[in-house]
């Protein structure tokens, strides 16, 4: 089993930005006010000179830290995901039973999330929403064989192969771990989405937790021995 990691610091692969963002107040700033606007006008909509002009910085202030707001959804995304992996460990660390620590990976890939005091000044509430509205965008696009090689996404394979490891502790005969994680993140996401925008297309209830318990049921059934 994973140790618990000593450190709280969200390590992101430096091929995503041009200058660390948590090394100034501007670079901090940054990021905290970016998390803000996407959420606010969408990534469409987001530039590098709106951000300048919310954070009262010129925009080639920005571009000393990030050569495009591709790479800022991509370092979001990735400490989205850094983050998620400390949650995880968090979780399960003390968690004798594969079955109990793969239903905390479930309810953790599935619920909402709340913001962290060890994290202050990030909306992680914003950045959950973030995620399950504009994420897809870092990846389907011309970009991603080469974001794959810069290690963009790193963090997200990370965590999914965590889970993983976990469905093959308790069913060693299942084929598909990886395949089965990545599809209740994306799932998941997309009902959230659904919910939101496209209530026609889900089954959103009145009910807490209605939408882990979907997946996990989804889950365990699936990995179930035959």
């Amino acid at each position: 089993m994973d140790t618990l990691i000593s450190s709280v610091k969200i390590a992101i692969n430096p091929q995503l930005y041009l200058k660390d963002p948590e090394s100034s107040e501007l670079g901090i700033n940054i990021v905290h006010n970016g998390i803000d606007l996407i959420k606010e006008i969408g990534f469409e909509e987001f530039t590098f000179r709106k951000l300048g002009l919310q954070i009262h910085s010129p925009e080639a202030s920005i571009y000393r830290y990030f050569e495009s707001k591709h790479k800022f959804l991509l370092y979001l995304n990735a400490w989205y995901w850094g983050w998620m992996e400390y949650q995880l460990l968090l979780a399960i660390s003390n968690v004798s039973s594969a079955d109990k620590r793969l239903e905390k990976s479930v309810f953790l890939m599935t619920e909402g999330v709340q913001n962290d005091p060890n994290f202050q000044g990030i909306d992680i509430v914003k950045m959950q929403e973030i995620v399950v509205a504009e994420a897809s965008k870092s990846f389907l696009n011309k970009q991603v064989d080469q974001a794959n090689q810069d290690g963009a996404y790193l963090s997200y394979k990370q965590f999914v192969a965590k889970v993983a490891n976990i469905i093959k502790e308790i069913n060693p005969q299942y084929k598909y771990p990886i395949m089965l994680v990545t599809t209740v993140i994306e799932g998941a996401h997309q009902q959230r989405f659904f919910a939101e925008h496209l209530p026609r297309l889900t089954n959103k209830q009145n009910k807490p937790h209605y939408l882990s318990k979907f997946y996990m049921d989804l889950v365990f059934k699936t990995i179930k021995p035959v």
